[in-house]
């Protein structure tokens, strides 16, 4: 449905979409994805992780892992409000970048001796489930 936009002085026919409740019945439920469920689950491992990092990397990589990996369930549940399996999926890309981004730091993370390497490598396998499971989501979403 397309209401007017009050926001707009210049031009009083500009529009804006609005959610109905029948879109909104009609939306996707991110909460029924088993990989948004995992990457939920995910962040909260992570963030666990990283309070035992050092007081001063709180804002330095440990907040830098933190935002990126709340990137990915976030980015999963806003994609699923999209009305278009195109948008939906643009943002499932965006959830797989940070989840890249996430193992990115992770390395660093190991590199510094942050985090030793047994911890490293069931983090990764837990993050290349969601890697997994996001590629064959994006996968089936644009299928023909």
């Amino acid at each position: 449905m397309m209401v007017p936009d009050s926001r707009n002085n210049d031009n009083p026919n500009a529009n804006v979409n609005v959610m109905t409740d029948e879109n909104r019945l009609n939306a996707r439920n991110f909460r029924d994805y088993k990989v948004w469920q995992d990457a939920v689950e995910f962040s909260t491992y992570l963030y666990k992780i990283t309070d035992s990092m050092p007081w001063f990397e709180k804002k330095g990589l440990c907040g830098q892992l933190q935002r990126a990996v709340v990137s990915i369930a976030s980015n999963i549940a806003e994609g699923a409000a999209r009305p278009s399996d195109n948008d939906f999926a643009h943002f499932l890309d965006i959830s797989l970048g940070s989840a890249f981004e996430v193992e990115t730091q992770l390395l660093i993370a190991k590199n510094i001796a942050y985090i030793d390497n047994d911890t490293y490598n069931q983090i990764i396998q837990r993050l290349s489930e969601i890697e997994r499971q996001l590629h064959g989501l994006i996968n089936k979403i644009r299928k023909p």
